[in-house]
């Protein structure tokens, strides 16, 4: 029998679960006895007796939850007081940030916790169901562009009134991953105009697919990395990024930012300059602000007014719409365990499948995802 626990999240602002009432019920249909801990599901919408009756149990006890589970699952991280409560040989499955939070990769090693980290999960046929980072990054996207029309001093569609027509608005999305897509498709059903820019030439298919116009920029040899991300540009390469797309700001009523590199900094596209030449009242969305920020003034959360334009830093759209959000975590996690799960031998995550090695960052008291290991031996002062 595989004992699960999903403990309450503790992190200010983070409002998602890990399980839901539905993901509960199908847990317990696997053979998975399902604990909660009290009032987890409560800021996605689930209350205590919704679990009840999906087949769980509720735990008073955040402690004796931890102690006695096989497998945690979260959104966020454990944190160093939870880490201290598990029992060695215990797996955790979140979101584990591993290069922003390298200290407590080493913790888990050190605890003998087999730890998953949910952003590692390949972009492969096999493992979309699985794919958190894109379930979240679409809701993202979609969110971002409802963020924006609220703060813009312009409705989004082309409106015909009997005193004059009002022209729609004009959005600029910079990034096509799952999150740039999404809003691309959400501002084109409400009405916007829709420019769109990548590094990925080959993105350019999908963007007009929508209805967008995609913005060229020549910035030399360009491309992707296998798990279909974006390159991390030179210096030179962002300089001429950045000339190039001052004139489609300057001509945008909003510019939604989603530009990521998983590991490393946020680069740098929006500068002051940049936000010098728009008009105000124009908005514009920071999705990468929780790693860096791609708009130079940006601040986490925040809403800040740059020569009359808005910048709003939004790190944790998903929160914003925590019922749908936790409804597909829910189901990623649900889905990983299922693969790796028989009744007869239990939870598997040590053979060869690709999706465990990539997505198990410690075991028996080793960091033995080796981009991870690389990462931390290169950083003195984590020796």
């Amino acid at each position: 029998m595989l004992n699960l626990f999903c403990p309450r999240e503790t992190e200010k602002g983070e409002t998602r679960v890990a399980v839901t009432p539905d993901s509960a019920k199908k847990f317990v249909q696997l053979g998975v006895t399902c604990r909660v801990e009290s009032h987890a599901g409560a800021g996605a919408g689930f209350s205590d007796d919704d679990y009840l009756k999906a087949g769980a149990s509720i735990s008073p006890s955040r402690s004796e939850g931890l102690l006695g589970a096989d497998v945690v699952v979260g959104v966020q991280a454990p944190t160093d007081s939870d880490i201290e409560g598990l029992r060695s040989g215990t797996t955790t499955i979140t979101f584990l940030d591993p290069f922003r939070h390298p200290s407590r990769v080493q913790s888990l090693a050190r605890a003998g916790v087999q730890a998953v980290s949910m952003e590692f999960i390949p972009r492969t046929t096999i493992a979309q169901k699985m794919d958190a980072l894109s379930s979240q990054a679409s809701l993202a996207g979609y969110a971002a562009v409802l963020l924006a029309a609220l703060r813009l001093d312009k409705i989004l569609p082309m409106m015909m009134t009997p005193a004059g027509t009002l022209q729609p608005a004009r959005f600029l999305i910079v990034g096509v991953g799952v999150a740039g897509l999404q809003a691309i498709a959400t501002a084109k059903r409400l009405g916007a105009r829709v420019t769109a820019f990548d590094t990925r030439p080959v993105v350019e298919d999908q963007v007009k697919s929508l209805g967008a116009k995609f913005l060229k920029i020549d910035l030399g040899e360009t491309g992707q990395t296998d798990q279909g991300y974006a390159k991390e540009l030179t210096a030179e390469q962002i300089a001429l990024q950045q000339k190039g797309m001052a004139r489609a700001c300057a001509e945008s009523d909003a510019v939604i930012t989603t530009a990521q590199v998983f590991g490393r900094p946020a680069p740098r596209i929006i500068t002051a300059e940049m936000l010098a030449g728009m008009r105000p009242g124009s908005v514009v969305v920071d999705m990468a602000v929780a790693t860096g920020g791609n708009v130079e003034g940006s601040e986490s959360e925040r809403e800040v007014v740059h020569g009359g334009v808005i910048l709003l830093g939004a790190g944790s759209l998903p929160c914003r719409m925590a019922r749908d959000a936790s409804t597909v975590y829910a189901s990623n996690i649900l889905h990983f365990i299922a693969h790796f799960w028989k009744p007869e031998s239990g939870l598997d995550l040590a053979g060869d499948d690709a999706i465990s090695k990539s997505a198990v960052i410690t075991r028996s008291g080793a960091i033995v995802n080796e981009r991870v290991r690389t990462f931390l031996e290169k950083s003195p002062c984590l020796a």
